[in-house]
């Protein structure tokens, strides 16, 4: 990990809807992070994908934050900004023979087992009609997580060539997150551990591209009592209005840094200045799932 003062995390939502609980945890879990080690947090809107966004939601999203007291770093990154930076990247792996196109769909992956094969690897298709997949050289299989420790993945799973481009011309999450993480300097990556697997596709195009993949810590999940993660996918509530300092006590919380009950009504700035003040690695919870608070939502 490098020197604290020079340490940047982010908080990277999509404008998919608006921010629940769940939510929650992750953006405070990384602003504690940042500032406990004297840093900079900044925020990221992943608007990558046109046909999940719901309009309005980019600004209500940081119009919550700014509730919540998360005042971040600097200006946001709107990841539809990025493109040209993201495609000049894919032509260089192209060029180089590190990408490919492939034509193949997704019923004939799930037919051999849901595991890509490198069929198209040697076929040299085309654009027209093809997503762009790594030629996974590096196939990083494990990695060490701040707070879980050593993460090891199915061999599989780790070597598969992943898409980085889709099929409909939209970039993908792997390939966005890597180019963003890397450009904005961002030396731990602080998030739900959703995508805890998902971190050895990253770090074998970190490998690929020649660069050191920042440090990652992943928090855990908040569920439903029907074990389903709270995601906008799964309808979880939205955060309301009115309850912010209520509704933060109960995220710290969560995240194993319950507040006194003197700040359980403070505002939302004076017990985050009392949680960032307090904030220990040692206290974060290390499974990998946890109820949700079921009031007030």
């Amino acid at each position: 990990m490098p020197d604290s003062a020079h340490y940047i995390g982010r908080f990277a939502p999509s404008p998919s809807g608006p921010l629940h609980f769940g939510s929650l945890v992750a953006a405070v879990g990384s602003y504690l992070r940042a500032h406990s080690r004297g840093g900079h947090w900044l925020v990221r809107m992943e608007d990558l994908d046109p046909p999940r966004e719901v309009s309005g939601a980019a600004d209500e999203i940081l119009r919550t934050l700014e509730r919540f007291g998360l005042e971040w770093h600097g200006s946001v990154l709107y990841q539809s900004q990025r493109y040209p930076r993201y495609q000049a990247i894919l032509d260089q792996l192209l060029e180089q023979s590190e990408a490919y196109y492939c034509d193949c769909t997704r019923k004939r992956i799930k037919t051999i087992g849901g595991v890509y094969d490198g069929h198209c690897r040697d076929r040299a298709l085309g654009p027209e009609g093809s997503a762009i997949r790594l030629r996974n050289r590096a196939a990083v299989s494990q990695f060490d997580d701040r707070l879980l420790g050593p993460i090891q993945t199915e061999p599989a799973f780790a070597a598969e060539d992943f898409i980085l481009k889709r099929r409909d011309g939209l970039y993908a999450y792997q390939l966005a997150v890597v180019l963003d993480d890397h450009d904005q300097g961002i030396t731990e990556v602080v998030r739900g551990n959703d995508l805890l697997e998902a971190t050895v596709r990253q770090c074998s195009l970190y490998s690929q591209l020649g660069w050191s993949a920042p440090d990652f810590l992943h928090l855990p999940l908040a569920v439903q009592t029907d074990g389903k993660k709270l995601s906008k996918q799964n309808h979880a509530p939205a955060l309301t209005d009115g309850e912010c300092s209520a509704q933060l006590a109960q995220a710290l919380a969560f995240l194993g840094h319950p507040l006194p009950q003197r700040l359980s009504r403070a505002p939302v700035r004076e017990q985050l200045r009392h949680a960032v003040a307090n904030f220990s690695l040692d206290a974060l919870p290390r499974h990998r799932h946890a109820l949700a608070p079921t009031s007030p939502y």
